[in-house]
């Protein structure tokens, strides 16, 4: 049995007389993806000297994956910088070369649809047609309108009727529906292909927004994400080479992997075990036995900290709030984690000896006819597959061979995420083969998917504002712990980071990054005599 350790740093209050004898605080980062690595780098380039990054998993980036296969990368995770003008995610890229092979059809100045850019995207029925372009034009045209007017409720105060149960889904297919229906130029055919849209157009949008359905996510609340202006970028050689370039200032003795946290206890609330261990270690200083906070890892060791910036996933804080702080964390912010949304976005690439898709196409979108009139976009366990959206194509195709990238979200990913290589596979052969027309299409010679959903360290890609939620569940989220104005206490123990925290860019890279700078900022405002 692995006996447990403390770690004998002395870490006595940060504003006591310790910290005036100029000792430096000790600041744990749970967490190396993009904002623990942000705040690790802000707070060493800064003159802290005791930081520690503490991660789960064998490697660094949190929910950017990059995958090397041959000569090209896949990005399992964070594809696309989105915005240019002050993302300081494009702005790493662009300092240090990486969008120097970016081609013009893999920049985006218009809402992008996750990888469409330039050609034709097909859109296919289960019986095997092409959808007219004509056809899908003008649905798009309408299904945009709409789109922007999902927008107005947040940014321009509009009031939400209940019809909507302020829900973007439900507020989307009810208004395109009507609209549909109501278009007195269209056969009856024609609108029931419109009709049948919505729902595909729906999962996209889902797929997007990382949640089951939209129907799970706040009309009311939907137009405070803001988009930063300018192109959207995809780096060809890996989303990975940001982390690279924001673990480069940092020292490899910083980060420790394979460092699963188990809790951290707060607010001077050491737990019996600790007081059991230190009760019998005679090494430990007494300074040790008196910190307000330690971090207990998986493999036993206690850390002592000042302060502890949390980064992990909300997926992780809605599993694991309860057991991962002692004491508990305040009824507000479990409420705020309860209240907002994240899901599972998923991607499949299949790899092909030879493209049995047009030149001109970009992406074949699958479009059931059968759900013209369907409200649910869930699926029994059987039928996940009904709810991959699309697969796009990956180009220039000398960069990436013949490869298509599918696209899964909500429960039936996770189901998805259970199935075999061979059966996920097969599956999608055959919708391809069932959406295309084409009974010869072959099975393709590799599969490489993504599985953000069923992984522990993550459990889901990106979060959102699901309906009953706000951004003002972000900023309890990010709020500090504990609250300087209940505790006598130095605030900012427990500091929180991540995409999720960030109120007008949650789900992006640049939203992560962001976030971290700000509580390193922190940081850095309250030691900043010590640190001059």
């Amino acid at each position: 049995m692995q006996s447990c350790e403390i770690s004998a740093d002395s870490t006595d209050d940060p504003l006591s007389s310790g910290l005036r004898r100029k000792r430096q605080p000790r600041i744990v980062v749970i967490g190396a993806g993009l904002a623990g690595l942000s705040a690790a780098k802000a707070l060493l380039e800064s003159g802290f000297t005791d930081v520690t990054v503490l991660e789960a998993t064998d490697r660094i980036g949190g929910r950017v994956q990059s995958v090397k296969l041959g000569h090209a990368t896949f990005e399992l995770g964070a594809t696309w910088i989105h915005g240019s003008h002050g993302n300081p995610v494009y702005h790493l890229a662009e300092d240090n070369g990486l969008l120097e092979e970016t081609t013009d059809d893999e920049r985006s100045v218009g809402r992008i649809s996750l990888y469409s850019k330039n050609g034709v995207a097909y859109h296919l029925t289960n019986n095997g047609q092409r959808i007219p372009k004509d056809v899908v034009e003008e649905f798009s045209d309408l299904y945009n309108e709409v789109y922007n007017l999902t927008q107005e409720f947040f940014q321009r105060g509009k009031p939400v009727n209940a019809e909507s149960q302020n829900s973007v889904g439900v507020f989307t297919r009810d208004v395109v529906r009507k609209r549909v229906k109501a278009d007195p130029d269209d056969t009856e055919a024609v609108k029931r292909l419109k009709l049948a849209m919505i729902q595909q157009y729906l999962k996209v949008e889902s797929c997007e927004s990382s949640s089951h359905s939209m129907d799970e996510v706040s009309l009311s609340e939907f137009g405070e994400w803001t988009e930063i202006p300018g192109a959207h970028h995809i780096i060809p050689c890996g989303f990975i080479k940001i982390v690279e370039i924001l673990a480069r200032s940092i020292p490899e003795s910083v980060i420790q992997l394979r460092k699963p946290v188990k809790c951290i206890h707060w607010n001077q609330s050491v737990s019996k075990e600790i007081e059991r261990v230190a009760d019998h270690n005679s090494d430990l200083p007494k300074e040790g036995k008196g910190s307000d906070v330690f971090v207990e890892c998986e493999d036993c060791e206690f850390i002592p900290a000042d302060h502890v910036i949390v980064t992990v996933s909300l997926g992780v804080l809605k599993k694991r709030h309860e057991s991962l702080f002692h004491p508990r964390l305040p009824e507000e912010k479990v409420m705020a984690i309860e209240k907002l949304g994240i899901n599972t976005t998923d991607k499949i690439f299949l790899e092909f000896e030879e493209p049995f898709w047009s030149s001109e196409c970009n992406s074949i979108q699958f479009v059931w006819e059968d759900e013209a009139e369907s409200e649910s976009l869930t699926y029994p366990e059987e039928l996940w597959y009904k709810k991959i959206c699309s697969f796009d194509v990956l180009y220039p195709p000398e960069r990436y061979g013949h490869v298509l990238s599918g696209w899964i979200c909500g429960e039936e990913a996770l189901i998805m995420e259970k199935c075999d290589d061979e059966t996920v596979a097969e599956t999608c052969t055959e919708m391809l083969r069932k959406f295309t027309g084409n009974p010869n299409i072959p099975k393709p010679r590799r599969i490489l998917r993504s599985s953000w959903g069923s992984n522990p360290y993550f459990r889901g890609s990106y979060s959102y504002t699901q309906v009953g939620s706000s951004g003002a569940d972000v900023e309890k989220l990010a709020k500090p712990l504990p609250y300087a104005e209940s505790s006598k206490t130095t605030p900012m123990q427990v500091m929180f980071s991540g995409e999720a925290t960030h109120r007008k860019y949650y789900s992006t890279t640049h939203g992560a990054v962001l976030s971290g700078q700000r509580e390193a900022a922190h940081l850095i405002e309250m030691y900043q005599d010590l640190l001059q």
